[in-house]
C-alpha cells in the first residue's frame, strides 16, 4: 500500500504542475486578449437595444442568469483547440482567425454578461466558490515575477509604439 502511495506522489506532482502550466497559458491568452476586447466591449455597450438587454437580464433569477452566462463559454471555448488545429494543419491564417474572432466573442459576452449580473451570479454559492478559486489564482499568477517581468515589457512596449506614433505624426 505505502509503494502505491509513493508512486503516486511524484505523478501527482507532476501533473499539478502540467495542469498549473496549462492554466497559465489559458490566462496569459485571455489576458492578451482582455486588455484590447475592453475597448471593444465599451463601444458595443454604445449600440441600441444594449440597455434593453440589460434591464432583461435584471429581470432574470440567478440560475437563469447562470445558464445565460455559461452559454458563451460552452459554445465558444471549443474554438481554441478548432483554431490550434487548423494551425497545425497548415491553415495558420484562418486559425488564427478562428481564435482571434472567438476569443472576442467570448471575453466580450462574458465580461458584459457578469458585470450586469455579478451580485446574482455570486449568490449562487458554487459560483461564488469557483469564482473565489480563480481569483486566487489570478492573484497568484500576478504576484509571480516572471508576470511581473512581462508586465514591464509590455509597457515599455507600449511606450515604444506611443513614441513611434508621435514621430509619424510629427513628420507630417
Amino acid at each position: 500500500m505505502n509503494a502505491r502511495r509513493v508512486a503516486r506522489g511524484p505523478a501527482r506532482r507532476i501533473l499539478r504542475w502540467i495542469l498549473a502550466a496549462a492554466a497559465f497559458l489559458y490566462f496569459c491568452i485571455d489576458g492578451l486578449f482582455l486588455s484590447v476586447i475592453r475597448l471593444f466591449a465599451a463601444k458595443l455597450c454604445g449600440l441600441p437595444g444594449v440597455n434593453r438587454l440589460g434591464r432583461w437580464l435584471a429581470s432574470l433569477g440567478p440560475y437563469p442568469t447562470l445558464v445565460l452566462f455559461l452559454v458563451p463559454l460552452a459554445v465558444l471555448e471549443p474554438i481554441k483547440p478548432i483554431g490550434l488545429y487548423l494551425i497545425g494543419s497548415g491553415r495558420v491564417r484562418r486559425g488564427v482567425l478562428v481564435i482571434v474572432v472567438g476569443e472576442v466573442l467570448k471575453i466580450t459576452l462574458v465580461e458584459r454578461l457578469f458585470e450586469l449580473s455579478r451580485d446574482k451570479l455570486l449568490s449562487i454559492p458554487a459560483f461564488a466558490w469557483c469564482h473565489g478559486m480563480v481569483t486566487g489564482w489570478l492573484a497568484v499568477l500576478h504576484a509571480l515575477p516572471i508576470w511581473q517581468r512581462l508586465l514591464r515589457y509590455v509597457a515599455a512596449t507600449k511606450a515604444f509604439l506611443r513614441h513611434l506614433s508621435r514621430l509619424a505624426k510629427n513628420r507630417r
